[in-house]
C-alpha cells in the first residue's frame, strides 16, 4: 500500500528543547528531504514569526522534484471573518501548494482555551477549510487533541472531522497532541474513524508515552495512508513520532511503499545530516540509523554474527545506509578480535596464541579503565605491536611539566621531554597552551628529525571522564583524544589518576600508531626504522 509521508521537522521539530534552525538550515534540510523522497515538507508557520516568513519567501527558489512544500497555521480566530484573518492571509501569501491547518477537536479546549461554543468551533473549521480550497490550496486538516477529545466527547470530535470533510479538506489527520494514548486504545479509535470516513486519513502522534511510532504503525494497519513525524523524533516535550523509524518499519517490516526501497539507503545519512545542522548529538541507540543500531559487543553475539549476521541483526544494516560494528571491551571474545583484524586486513598475520594474548591484554586494559570501544586507534596500535613485537620506535626517558601564574588572569605552561631514538638521546623544551599542548610540541621536536612526517598529525578533539568520582580530586580519569593526519581520523585513550599522565599516554599512542602505519606505506621511513630500531 502507498503511504504518504509528511515531515514536520522544520515546524513541529523545532519546538523541541535545544532544537533551532536558521532559515538557511531549513532550506538545506528541505532539499535533503526532497531528495530522500518525502511527500510533504511542512516548512513552518508563516503567521507566527519572521524566520518562517523568510523561509517561505526563499523557498520559492528551491528546486523540489518530488515533495510538496506545506505552510502551517490555525483555523481563523473566532473574532475575525475568515477573509480578514491575518493568519489565514499569511497562509495564502506563503505561496505553497499545500496548507495544513489545525482545529480544536476536544470540547475542553473549545470551551476553556477558545471560550466559544461547539457550533462556533465547527464554523471556524469549515469556513477556514473552504476559504483555502477556494484559493486553490490542497488542505491537510490536523484534528488537534483528537484522541483526548474522542474519549471526552465522541460525538463532538467526530463532528469536527465532518466539518472539515464537508468543507473540502483533502486529508483528515488525527493528532495525539499530548502523546498519552496507548496503542490498543488508539487502534479502537482509528478503526471507528475509518468506518465513518472515506478518503485519505492521517496520523500525527507525540511520544510522551514512548509509543508514538507504534501508534503510527497501528493507524496504518487500520487503513490510514498518511503519516506525520519528524526526523530523529525531534519535537516538544518528549518529541514527535520518529519518521526515520516509521519509514523503515513501513517499508521493511510491513511491505508498504513510502520513499521507496531504492532511496531507503539514504535514510541514515539524512538523519545524521539533520542532527548536525541541529547541532545536537545523534542518539547512538536510535533504531535503524543510530551508530549503535547494529553494534555488537558480547563475545557470543560476535561469534554468531561473523558466521551469519542475521543471528543478531533484524535487517541488513546497508538497507538503511547504516553499517555493522563490533565493539571491543572486557566482554569481548575471540570473535571480536578476529572481526577487528579482518577490518584492518590483518587476520592472517596473527596466529591463535597471539590472538589470545591480544585478547587478554585488551581485557586487562578495560579492567584498568581503558575504553577501547571509543578508541580504535589504541586497539590498532595493540595489534600492530603484536604483529611486530621486536620493533621499538622510541623510548621515553622522562618528561616534566610546570605551570606558573604570570598574572591574575593568565598562566604559562612549559614542558621538557627526553626520548631515546635509536642510539641517540633527544631533549626538547617548549611552552604551550596548557600541559597537553606543551608536551605535544616537545614530543614532535624530539622526533621530527627522524620522522619528519609526524608533523602532519593534529589533535581534533579531547575528552576527559572521571572514572571513580567518590575519590574526588584523587579519582582516576580516562582521556580520549581524536587525531587526524588530514587523510583519516583515529582516537587513542590514556588512563591514570594523573590527568597529565593520562593525556601523555594517549598522545604517545597516537604518535606510535602513525609511525607504525608510515613504516608500511613509505619505503624511506621503513629504512629509517630499520636503521634506528632494528640495528640493521
Amino acid at each position: 500500500m502507498r503511504i504518504f509521508t509528511f515531515d514536520t521537522t522544520l515546524r513541529d521539530g523545532t519546538q523541541g528543547e535545544a532544537v533551532s534552525f536558521s532559515f538557511e538550515d531549513k532550506l538545506l534540510i528541505a532539499q535533503k528531504l526532497d531528495d530522500l523522497g518525502i511527500d510533504y515538507i511542512e516548512g513552518g508557520w508563516p503567521g507566527s514569526n519572521p524566520k518562517d516568513r523568510e523561509f517561505f519567501a526563499r523557498a520559492q527558489d528551491l528546486n523540489l522534484k518530488h515533495a510538496k512544500l506545506t505552510a502551517f497555521g490555525s483555523t481563523r480566530f473566532a473574532k475575525n471573518p475568515v477573509e480578514h484573518d491575518p493568519n489565514v492571509h499569511s497562509l495564502i501569501e506563503a505561496g505553497t501548494p499545500v496548507v495544513a491547518i489545525f482545529g480544536k477537536s476536544w470540547d475542553l479546549h473549545t470551551k476553556r482555551a477558545l471560550g466559544i461554543t461547539e457550533e462556533e468551533n465547527l464554523a471556524l473549521i469549515s469556513e477556514t477549510v473552504k476559504y483555502l480550497k477556494d484559493h486553490g490550496k490542497e488542505v491537510v486538516y490536523d484534528a488537534e487533541h483528537f484522541f483526548d477529545g474522542f474519549q471526552s466527547n465522541q460525538d463532538f470530535a467526530l463532528r469536527t472531522l465532518e466539518a472539515a470533510k464537508l468543507a473540502g479538506a483533502d486529508v483528515l489527520v488525527l493528532c495525539d497532541t499530548n502523546g498519552g494514548t496507548i496503542p490498543f486504545r488508539l487502534t479502537e479509535i482509528v478503526t471507528e474513524v475509518r468506518k465513518r470516513f472515506d478518503g485519505i486519513l492521517g496520523i500525527h502522534t507525540h511520544n510522551d508515552s514512548d509509543v508514538a511510532v507504534a501508534n503510527t504503525l497501528a493507524a496504518v494497519e487500520a487503513g490510514f495512508t498518511h503519516v506525520q513525524g519528524t526526523i530523529n523524533g525531534y519535537g516538544e516535550r518528549c518529541g514527535n513520532a520518529n519518521l526515520s523509524s516509521i519509514i523503515a518499519n513501513l517499508e521493511i517490516k510491513l511491505g508498504h511503499t513510502t520513499i521507496g526501497r531504492e532511496k531507503l539507503p539514504q535514510l541514515t545519512a539524512v538523519s545524521r545530516y539533520i542532527a548536525e545542522l541541529a547541532n545536537l548529538p545523534m542518539r547512538t541507540d536510535q533504531p535503524y540509523v543510530g551508530r549503535s543500531a547494529f553494534a555488537h559487543k558480547g563475545g557470543v553475539h560476535v561469534s554468531a554474527v561473523l558466521k551469519d549476521a542475521s543471528t543478531y541483526e533484524h535487517i541488513a544494516p546497508e538497507s538503511v545506509g547504516n553499517r555493522q560494528r563490533v565493539l571491543l571491551s572486557d566482554l569481548s571474545g575471540r570473535g571480536n578480535v578476529l572481526y577487528k583484524l579482518k577490518q584492518h586486513g590483518l587476520e592472517d598475520r596473527l596466529d591463535t596464541n597471539a590472538r589470545r594474548e591480544l585478547l587478554d591484554r585488551i581485557k586487562q586494559m578495560e579492567h584498568e579503565g581503558y575504553e577501547l570501544e571509543a578508541a580504535e586507534g589504541t586497539f590498532e596500535l595493540l595489534v600492530r605491536e603484536a604483529l611486530r613485537p621486536g620493533m621499538n620506535l622510541f623510548d621515553v626517558v622522562g618528561f616534566e611539566v610546570a605551570t606558573r601564574m604570570t598574572s591574575l588572569d593568565d598562566t604559562q605552561t612549559s614542558a621538557t621531554v627526553t626520548l631515546r631514538v635509536g642510539d641517540g638521546v633527544h631533549t626538547a623544551a617548549a611552552t604551550g597552551q596548557g600541559p597537553m599542548n606543551a608536551l605535544d610540541l616537545c614530543l614532535r621536536q624530539c622526533l621530527s628529525n627522524v620522522y619528519p612526517k609526524i608533523a602532519n598529525v593534529r589533535l581534533t578533539d579531547y575528552k576527559v571522564r572521571v572514572l571513580n568520582s567518590k575519590k574526588g580530586t584523587a579519582a582516576k580519569v580516562r582521556v580520549l583524544v581524536e587525531w587526524t593526519d588530514h587523510r583519516r581520523s583515529w582516537t587513542t585513550v590514556g588512563v591514570s589518576d594523573n590527568i597529565i599522565e593520562a593525556s601523555w599516554r594517549a598522545l604517545l599512542d597516537a604518535i606510535r600508531l602513525e609511525l607504525m602505519r608510515l613504516t608500511e606505506q613509505d619505503e624511506s621511513v621503513e629504512k629509517v626504522v630499520e636503521d634506528y630500531c632494528w640495528g640493521v
